[in-house]
C-alpha cells in the first residue's frame, strides 16, 4: 500500500504517504463547496505533473553529474464542466541556464516523458513551456 486517505469532514482530506508518515490535507475548492483553505484533489493531480518533470529531468541530468537545484515549476490548472474534470494544465518550468544546450532537448524530452505525464488521460492538454534563465 502507498498512502491512506482519511475523509476529516467539511470537504477536508488528510493523506499519509506511509513509508515516510508525511501528510498533506485537501480541501474542496472555493468554486466546489470547499473552503479553499488546502491543495484540492485536482490541484494535487496538476501539481504532481509538475513535480514529476522536475524529478525526471534530476534523475536524468544527475547522471552526468550536473545539477537542477533551485529549478521550480509554476502551474496553473484549468476545469471544465458536465462532466467537473481538468482540462488543461500549464507548467512553466525555470531551469539553470548553466545547463549545455546539448543537454537542454534531452531534457524537455525527459520532462514530456514522465509518468504522470503518460497516465493523465489525453484529452487532457499539457503546455509547457522550458524557461533556461536562473
Amino acid at each position: 500500500m502507498t498512502s491512506k486517505v482519511t475523509y476529516k469532514g467539511k470537504l477536508r482530506t488528510e493523506c499519509t504517504h506511509l513509508r515516510s508518515g508525511d501528510r498533506f490535507n485537501t480541501d474542496a475548492p472555493v468554486d466546489n463547496h470547499g473552503l479553499g483553505e488546502a491543495f484540492s484533489p485536482t490541484d494535487t493531480v496538476a501539481t504532481g505533473l509538475a513535480s514529476c518533470m522536475l524529478t525526471m529531468m534530476g534523475i536524468r541530468y544527475g547522471e552526468s553529474e550536473g545539477s537542477l537545484e533551485g529549478a521550480y515549476a509554476e502551474v496553473t490548472k484549468h476545469m471544465a464542466a458536465n462532466p467537473r474534470r481538468i482540462s488543461r494544465v500549464e507548467v512553466d518550468l525555470y531551469l539553470p541556464q548553466a545547463v549545455p544546450q546539448r543537454d537542454r532537448k534531452i531534457l524537455e524530452a525527459t520532462a514530456r516523458t514522465c509518468p504522470v505525464w503518460y497516465s493523465l488521460n489525453d484529452a487532457i492538454a499539457k503546455d509547457v513551456r522550458f524557461f533556461w534563465t536562473l
